[in-house]
């Protein structure tokens, strides 16, 4: 099956790209999500003025990428997780857990552009990558240190 893809989608291809799938990827999943149109030649005439237009999104997204990563650049995050043996954390730190903070302070970014490999499981200082586009990858400053319980005071008789 050919289909014409309206979003970028990994491991495939781009906005504007014709490309050939199995049929069950294209009915169940991209066509579906709008990720792809069917590549008739209607929308074969269709994509060429979508990729107009895309060509003039994509440089405006780039530009709001790049303002955005020059603001990420100084932002610092904290976690504070408990901690077992050996500094290893109970539970462990996402890229959830970082999108949520970034919200929290005011950046709106997907999780899944924050590329951790595997959760963060040990203290420290950690540089995330976060691709903001196709173009534009900036570092996340993450660190993740000991919770401190409160020390309860019993009072003296």
């Amino acid at each position: 099956m050919e289909v014409i893809l309206k979003e970028d989608v990994v491991k495939l291809g781009h906005r504007g790209d014709v490309v050939k799938v199995a049929d069950g990827y294209g009915r169940n999943y991209l066509l579906p999500g709008k990720l792809a149109i069917e590549a008739t030649l209607a929308n074969k005439a269709v994509i060429e003025q979508m990729k107009g237009s895309a060509v003039r999104k994509l440089a405006k997204e780039k530009v709001l990428a790049e303002e955005l990563s020059a603001k990420l650049e100084s932002v610092e995050l904290l976690f504070e997780r408990k901690v077992g043996e050996n500094d290893h954390l109970f539970g462990s730190v996402t890229s959830g857990d970082i999108a949520h903070q970034l919200a929290e302070k005011g950046f709106t970014v997907d999780r899944r552009k924050i590329s951790l490999e595997e959760p963060l499981k040990t203290l420290g200082e950690f540089h995330v990558p976060i691709k903001l586009h196709r173009e534009v990858t900036t570092h996340l400053k993450v660190t993740i240190q000991p919770d401190e319980p409160t020390e309860t005071a019993t009072p003296a008789a």
